[in-house]
């Protein structure tokens, strides 16, 4: 199998080459321009950040990428579906307003926000895509719809699948409220009592039929549930749950056909920051001291072989002071002020019951793309 292309530029600078001049000669050195993007609807997914946590990409980035696009003819917009748990982006409200807190806006990042999968994370289309563990992924409408989708993703470390990178951000980002269920249980929901307080919002929009209110309390007749996940998605009061969470590998086999289904047949580019390469999800209120120190910018047409070199960088990368690496104890402070980890797995040591390389591994067997890559520094 031939070797994907992967282009990285560092994070020195110099006076008439910053960093969104870099980010622009990276991209399209990497190829952006010979996507054919004239009246084409452009979807960038990207993370517009939980409230409170601050590693998101600064959307001066973005508005860099929407300017090449919108020269080359697209019509771009930016997107992300809703979250499965409940927080500052668990509806398309509540999604604006973070968006728009960031800088995500007409000023900020130089495009429209669409929230892929509507106002309650239920308008989503099911994209059959031949996958083993999910046949029909359910896609945010708007990113299902979209002719281009490109994809702006920050790398960071994840409590569940080992770390974040463009598979995560395409698969379980793009999978609306339902879709996020079915990545991460192997079951269908269930209800909290004690936090369920009778509203019938979830029996109104069940479309199964499954949900019933008794005695001012939410019940399922799992005879009728499919797991599609709408009364977790509608629930805004914790109440309608995720019952077992899957295993690191079978999450990443998932991500992996979600994100398949993602890019599909339309054209697709990737774009990853290794930079503020916290250790868990994004979707947290808060993120945690960086794991080394940032690293760079990567780009390529194939979001496997980009997600492997990003993963091998860090592992090369030396980790640094005061971080959840040291809480692990497996630290060795050398007199650069660094500690020694070179060429260790980060993402293992401080979530050691996670395995990253399976979502890499299952995504080249279904055809996502290749691990093996030439790294071009741009």
């Amino acid at each position: 199998m031939e070797k994907s292309k992967v282009y990285f530029t560092d994070l020195r600078t110099v006076p008439g080459n910053d960093l969104l001049t870099k980010l622009e000669k990276l991209i399209r050195k990497a190829g952006i321009a010979d996507v054919d993007f004239e009246g084409k609807f452009t979807a960038i997914k990207i993370h517009f950040g939980e409230p409170g946590n601050m590693a998101y990409i600064r959307p001066n980035y973005a508005a860099r990428v929407v300017d090449v696009i919108r020269s080359l003819g697209g019509k771009v917009f930016l997107t992300d579906s809703n979250t499965l748990y409940t927080g500052g982006r668990s509806n398309a409200v509540d999604h604006l307003d973070a968006a728009m807190e960031n800088g995500f806006n007409r000023i900020g990042a130089h495009a429209d926000v669409i929230i892929a999968d509507g106002l309650k994370g239920t308008n989503y289309k099911e994209v059959p895509s031949g996958g083993y563990y999910c046949p029909s992924p359910k896609i945010g409408a708007a990113i299902a719809d979209a002719d281009i989708v490109i994809s702006m993703n920050h790398f960071k470390g994840h409590e569940q699948s080992g770390f974040g990178g463009a598979l995560k951000n395409l698969g379980m980002g793009s999978a609306s409220v339902g879709g996020k269920l079915e990545l991460h249980s192997s079951s269908q929901p269930c209800i909290n009592v004690d936090n369920c307080i009778g509203c019938r919002i979830c029996e109104k929009y069940c479309r199964h039929d499954a949900v019933k209110v008794v005695d001012r309390k939410a019940v399922i007749d799992y005879t009728k549930c499919v797991g599609c996940g709408q009364c977790v998605a509608v629930c805004q009061k914790d109440a309608a749950v995720v019952k077992d969470y899957e295993t690191s590998e079978m999450l990443n086999r998932k991500i992996a056909e979600y994100a398949y289904a993602v890019v599909n047949g339309k054209p697709s580019f990737h774009i990853s920051f290794i930079m503020n390469v916290s250790p868990n999800c994004d979707c947290w209120n808060h993120n945690d001291a960086a794991l080394v120190p940032d690293i760079g910018i990567a780009a390529s047409f194939d979001p496997v072989a980009l997600d492997q070199a990003c993963a091998d960088m860090v592992v090369a990368a030396p980790s640094l002071k005061g971080n959840a690496i040291a809480d692990k104890d497996h630290d060795h402070e050398c007199g650069c002020g660094h500690h020694h980890h070179k060429g260790e797995d980060k993402f293992r040591i401080v979530h050691p019951d996670t395995n990253w390389q399976s979502g890499l591994e299952y995504g080249e067997k279904i055809g996502l793309g290749c691990r093996e890559y030439e790294l071009i520094k741009v």
